[in-house]
């Protein structure tokens, strides 16, 4: 297909009149441009309006070199290499204030959204140099024919389009979806969110820069608006108009706006833009999805014709399960003496006290079980183990080490595995492909191809077996039954290899048959591979069938540690669930 375009690439200018071809070389860098939006916004879900602002640095940094340093093939090569070094640190720097751990999707978009407008300004500050608001003009370049030019420009694009589409079909691609759907999912297991965020930030901001010099270095002409809000937000509409998340879109909807734009704005140029912002209105409400979405769900209810119920969601999935090498779950464990200690834990929130000197400690084959009313909590001390920032005091040891402040993938990284209590999946990803994100930690993951294996450890398999998810692993997870949707978390929390086990109420909404399966799971985990497991769960039948230890909240204090025998003849506990005991002792 690369091939093919390319042809048509090489051959258009002959076709197309000298003011079309003019008008269609500029359409095509902001089709690159459109492209990075689309990989950071669409695919990543980074609302995102300071793309314009790298197409303006490597506009400028062209500008800038011929206009005050010199003209020629090594001052070329350097204003290209200046753009692009410039666009990836000024991205950095941005991707590093923006996607830290914690930070609001909102933070990041107001980030971006100011940087076009703090860029504009330092160009007006620039005087003389930059040409303040009148741009620069004139300035030597390679002045090759207009067929010339579209080639290079097209080429540009397809080639950026073609490594775009590799990429977002490989295993990499797989976690930039992941990461628009369940970012604090990705965070749980292992995955480094953060880093890929800014790195791809980095990478598009590159990208961006080199269509803007390549518009710059044809146009002879920068002006502020290349790197300007204005921009920024047309590229927006480009990618929503097109379909976000599709590629082909983006690019025709830059492609067709810009080109119409040139003819309309002449003859109508204020109703242009009322023109533009109405169509994007209407598909918006209509076409949330983008305009290609009209080809891509018509190729998809062909692909489906014929087939009926699940078979219908099946994605031909080629992935291999294998066992993985290397360090099992129990050598992971073998010299850790103390897979988890906990010492006066407290948590706060304001004047509200939820955890209040907890003192736990956690052996390897050991299933903990944590039981109390609602509200004693006992989530609250899952996500004070599983999250550095979540606790206001106290200390938590994995294996020896503290945690600190850590955030949740590093924590992941120590030997911490966590399920939640409503299950956090990523609906739009097959089976497959969430047990490969699942092993990013271990494994990493292919840029420009999927990988045909996914080695997980053997009770990660046992549980795919045990649940039929081996047999489903071209199957989105949305539609899987609730019991499948367990499993499958539990199969990838496995799959990161912990040492210490957080289970968030792992039965809730199964079937007996499916508890006493889960049920046989944890045992085995416990009792072959050693590992230690924090289990929360309401149901104290299945606590007492398979618990070694039971610890008991009341009200944010321990109301008791003991044996399951000694926690379920307790009158104290029985009071407490009873409703007769309303305060923990000191």
């Amino acid at each position: 297909m690369a091939a093919l375009a390319l042809a048509v690439v090489v051959a258009a200018p002959h076709f197309l009149g000298i003011y079309l071809t003019n008008v269609m070389i500029r359409a095509l860098f902001l089709g690159v441009l459109a492209l990075t939006v689309d990989l950071v916004w669409g695919y990543t879900g980074i609302l995102t309006f300071g793309q314009s602002a790298f197409y303006g640095i490597g506009a400028y940094a062209c500008a800038l070199v011929f206009t005050h340093w010199g003209f020629g093939p090594g001052w070329f090569a350097a204003a290209l290499v200046i753009a692009i070094v410039s666009a990836a640190l000024v991205a950095w720097l941005v991707g590093l204030l923006s996607f830290y751990h914690g930070a609001s999707p909102l933070y990041s978009s107001i980030m971006t959204l100011a940087l076009p407008i703090v860029l504009v300004q330092i160009i007006f500050a620039g005087g003389t140099f930059t040409g303040s608001s009148s741009g620069l003009s004139g300035f030597p370049t390679y002045y090759w024919s207009l067929a010339t030019w579209f080639v290079i420009a097209g080429a540009l694009l397809v080639v950026v389009a073609a490594f775009a589409w590799l990429f977002v079909r490989g295993d990499f691609g797989r976690i930039l979806i992941a990461i628009r759907e369940n970012e604090d999912r990705c965070a749980y297991l292992g995955i480094p969110v953060s880093r890929i965020k800014t790195g791809l930030f980095v990478v598009c901001g590159a990208i961006g820069a080199v269509a803007g010099f390549g518009y710059a270095a044809f146009t002879d002409v920068v002006a502020p608006e290349l790197a300007g809000f204005l921009l920024g937000t047309e590229s927006l509409i480009w990618v929503a108009l097109g379909g976000r998340a599709t590629l082909i879109g983006p690019i025709l909807g830059a492609i067709g706006i810009d080109v119409t734009s040139s003819y309309l704005s002449g003859s109508l140029p204020f109703l242009w833009k009322f023109i533009v912002g109405v169509a994007f209105v209407v598909v918006i409400i209509l076409l949330p999805n983008g305009i290609a979405s009209l080809v891509t769900g018509a190729w998809r209810r062909y692909k489906r014709h014929g087939k009926d119920g699940a078979a219908a969601h099946m994605h031909r999935e080629t992935v291999t399960l294998v066992p993985a090498k290397g360090r099992g779950l129990e050598e992971n464990l073998a010299a850790d003496t103390s897979p988890i200690r906990i010492e006066a834990l407290t948590c706060r929130y304001g004047s509200l006290t939820v955890l209040d000197g907890i003192e736990v400690e956690g052996r390897r084959g050991e299933l903990l079980s944590i039981v109390g009313p609602n509200g004693a909590g006992k989530t609250t001390l899952m996500r004070c183990i599983s999250n550095g920032s979540e606790r206001s005091g106290g200390e938590v040891t994995i294996g020896g080490e503290t945690i600190g402040r850590k955030s949740p993938q590093k924590i992941v990284a120590l030997g911490v595995g966590r399920s939640f209590q409503n299950t956090s999946l990523f609906d739009s990803l097959t089976v497959g492909d969430c047990l490969r994100l699942a092993r990013y930690r271990i494994d990493g993951a292919r840029y420009f191809e999927r990988s045909d294996k996914v080695a997980l450890p053997e009770p990660a398999l046992d549980i795919l077996k045990a649940t039929g998810l081996d047999r489903q692993l071209g199957l989105e997870t949305r539609y899987l039954s609730h019991g499948m949707k367990r499993g499958l978390e539990l199969a990838m929390v496995l799959a990161t290899e912990p040492r210490v086990l957080l289970l968030d109420e792992p039965t809730a909404g199964l079937t007996k048959a499916e508890r006493t399966a889960i049920g046989s799971v944890l045992t085995r985990l416990v009792e072959d591979y050693g590992l230690c497991v924090f289990l929360i769960e309401h149901d104290l039948d299945f606590v007492r069938e398979i618990s070694s230890r039971i610890v008991v909240l009341h009200q944010g204090k321990m109301l008791l540690d003991g044996s399951v025998e000694e926690v379920v003849s307790s009158d104290l506990v029985k009071a407490v669930y009873s409703g007769q005991e309303t305060e923990a002792p000191a």
